[in-house]
């Protein structure tokens, strides 16, 4: 079907002739309307999976990747022998114990509610950033039994503190009294403070000793659970399947894609939908072939007949007029991917050129956490797109190389 002929001709109808230059025209926008439309989707496609990326390794800088739980509410009282057993399986590559509860922090008329997480300061570094997210102190300020507290930076504006400054502490655990049944109090004193990055945990989040925090919540000798890092964080769901079934019963098994499931549902919906949006500019773009090979077709109706006393078959004629619109595709969707590409790579110097220029901060620092816009090229994706464009053209030729090959020789040169 793709003889050199038909390759010839088609070629020789794609060029500018003196009577047709509003038929080049048209297919110069189809081609700038493909390679736009393949441009912003590789280009938003980075985008969005620049943002996701960024978001994920700060919601894992807080979030261990697999987290391991007793049964009930007396958690963990043998974690020692747990984390030999976890040492064996070489995905592993840090663990750390932690007790988990809720309070309500107190500084003179500011309340805010708060997570509590009691840590090991020597251990918590295997399996989280926050070490290294802090803005004033440093873990190794906790210390057991001093009753230090580490804040979030939400949390701490909010309340109005900061180092040195002295907070209470109320606990759902209550004691009795003569006077009746009271919630636990406790004066900490702020020993430092964090930013995540993120508002859930830079708003929320407290860390204590995980003695002070055991204490605290009466679970003396025990924690609430333990918590993994991987070497492989897209290996946890993999490894918590299987530590469900080699470890003992008595053990909860969870890991970060179930417990940010929500998020990551949103994200990949919001992805996909942007996908099919630009898709249609890709398709609009595509199908302006169509008007293209329609003009062709009635505009070189005399040279099919011609073509076709000469002996040529209809299938020879739709072959022709096909490579016609496919060039053209090909050609958009190929300028498509160059220019996709070099933006995709380079967004980290084109934003803030333009942000220079209009004098205004598309991320401002006041509102996002994130304030530059990332990017993550996906060659995987740069295929898709690139494939999809070039279908979407294949497609857009079948219907005016099939009217072409249904020409008459008689009825096309009556009238020359």
């Amino acid at each position: 079907m793709l003889k050199p002929l038909e390759l010839f001709i088609a070629l020789r109808y794609t060029r500018a002739k003196r009577r047709n230059h509003f038929i080049s025209f048209i297919s110069l926008i189809s081609m700038l309307g493909i390679a736009l439309g393949v441009t912003a989707l590789i280009t938003v496609m980075s985008v969005m999976n620049g943002f996701s990326t960024e978001v994920r390794n700060r919601i894992l800088g807080v979030v261990a990747h697999a987290t391991i739980t007793g049964v009930g509410d007396e958690g963990l009282r043998d974690w020692r022998t747990l984390a030999g057993m976890l040492g064996r399986y070489p995905q592993v590559v840090g663990l750390a114990p932690y007790v988990h509860g809720q309070g309500m922090l107190a500084n003179g008329a500011e309340v805010s509610g708060t997570l509590i997480r009691g840590i090991l300061p020597d251990e918590e570094p295997k399996v989280s950033d926050l070490g290294s997210k802090m803005v004033a102190g440093h873990l190794g300020n906790l210390k057991s039994g001093e009753f230090g507290i580490i804040l979030g930076k939400g949390l701490a504006d909010s309340l109005g503190l900061w180092m040195g400054d002295k907070v209470s502490l109320l606990t759902p655990q209550a004691n009795v009294t003569p006077a009746g049944i009271m919630p636990r109090f406790k004066r900490f004193t702020v020993v430092g403070v964090f930013e995540a990055g993120m508002n859930e945990y830079d708003s929320a989040l407290a860390l204590m000793h995980l003695d002070d925090a055991a204490k605290l919540m009466r679970m003396e000798g025990a924690v609430s659970g333990v918590r993994l890092k991987l070497d492989d964080l897209y290996a946890a769901p993999r490894l918590s399947r299987q530590l469900s079934e080699e470890l003992p019963i008595g053990y909860m098994i969870s890991n970060w894609t179930t417990e940010n499931v929500n998020y990551f549902r949103a994200v990949q919906m919001e992805k996909t939908a942007m996908f099919i949006i630009l898709l249609l500019v890709v398709t609009v773009a595509a199908f302006n072939i169509v008007s293209t090979l329609v003009m062709v077709v009635a505009d070189k109706k005399a040279d099919i007949a011609i073509l076709r006393t000469l002996g040529s078959s209809p299938r020879s004629i739709m072959a022709i007029f096909m490579i016609q619109g496919v060039v053209i595709g090909m050609i958009g969707t190929l300028l498509g991917a160059v220019g996709g590409v070099a933006l995709a790579l380079n967004v980290g110097t084109v934003v803030p050129a333009i942000e220079q220029l209009l004098g205004m901060k598309f991320l401002a620092a006041e509102v996002y956490y994130i304030t530059e816009v990332p990017s993550e090229m996906s060659w995987l994706d740069v295929a898709k797109i690139s494939g999809v464009s070039f279908v979407l053209s294949l497609l857009a030729t079948l219907y005016p190389a099939w009217h072409a090959a249904r020409t008459q020789p008689a009825e096309a040169l009556r009238y020359e």
